[in-house]
């Protein structure tokens, strides 16, 4: 970014990436943010000083935002992120002083509707498990089916993120605690409980590995046929081509997986800080949503115990 702001941007952005440790993705989407409301700053206003910058200009950019210049006009969501990112940066102003009070103090972001978090069924992860649906095998005999099941099986049992899945180390898998270390969001590590079953297939997957493939990274846990670490595609793909043959929700992704995970912990009666530590979560808030499940399943036992339900 060139221009007025530049310095600003660059010193809120290296905050983020160093101090903050964000993710490079994060840092990139404050970026663009930044840059789509200096941009607009500069061709409406001219070259305004960061201290004068009103919270009329704010609402200017944001309404030009909802109603879009090609037509479609912004989701909610979307502008309540772009109001995220300045409040971000104009509280990073204050504290270095660049500005004496946040313009962002009068900008209210749109309400959103809550987006109640898709997951798989019982069941349906039954049927993993057993290796049937619609009476075709889930899994090949071969490497590859191997490294599939054991991608279902971690996302599954751990709630782990797609990105933590592929990171994982091998020695993260700790046999004798029976936990694996996961290095999280903010580099923030955490420990996750496992099942010995899981760690049985683990076991066994190591033994196949050194047997079967010549060379291999032998960091991480996890490779594909060619012995190279995974990556994004492959994963989204193997549970993809999994899901379809056990449910009909329509979004099939791994994130899926880690919703199905806190979704039956939380219907088992699991404490939710528990869950919150589990999935890593910086706020109580974030792992609520998976008390609807439950709300909805004891309606559902209320409708049918209750004589006067």
């Amino acid at each position: 970014m060139t221009g007025t702001y530049a310095f600003y941007t660059e010193q809120f952005l290296s905050y983020l990436a160093l101090e903050k440790r964000y993710s490079p993705h994060t840092v990139t989407a404050y970026e663009e943010d930044l840059r789509q409301f200096f941009s607009f700053l500069e061709q409406t206003y001219g070259s305004i000083a960061l201290p004068d910058i009103h919270h009329s200009y704010v609402r200017s950019w944001l309404a030009g935002t909802l109603k879009g210049r090609d037509g479609k006009a912004a989701s909610a969501r979307t502008v309540t992120r772009k109001i995220s990112s300045l409040k971000s940066f104009f509280k990073y102003a204050l504290k270095q002083q660049w500005v004496s009070q946040s313009v962002m103090l009068k900008i209210t972001a749109p309400k959103l509707n809550k987006r109640l978090p898709l997951f798989v069924e019982e069941k349906g992860m039954q049927a993993i498990e057993q290796e049937q649906a619609a009476a075709l095998p889930l899994f090949t005999d071969d490497f590859e089916g191997d490294t599939r099941r054991l991608i279902i099986d971690i996302l599954y049992q751990t709630g782990i993120r797609l990105s933590e899945l592929i990171s994982l180390k091998d020695r993260q898998v700790d046999a004798h605690q029976r936990t694996i270390k996961v290095l999280g969001k903010g580099n923030k590590e955490r420990i996750i409980p496992v099942s010995a079953p899981l760690l049985e297939r683990v076991r066994a997957y190591r033994e196949r590995k050194a047997r079967e493939l010549e060379q291999y990274d032998r960091e991480v846990l996890l490779v594909n046929s060619k012995g190279k670490k995974l990556y994004p595609k492959y994963v989204y793909n193997a549970v993809k081509e999994v899901l379809s043959q056990v449910t009909t929700i329509e979004k099939r992704s791994p994130h899926i997986l880690r919703h199905t995970f806190a979704t039956h912990l939380t219907n088992a009666g699991a404490d939710l800080n528990a869950i919150k530590e589990l999935l890593g979560h910086s706020s109580l808030a974030a792992t609520q949503v998976y008390t609807h499940n439950t709300i909805d399943r004891l309606k559902e036992i209320h409708s049918k115990a209750h004589p006067k339900a």
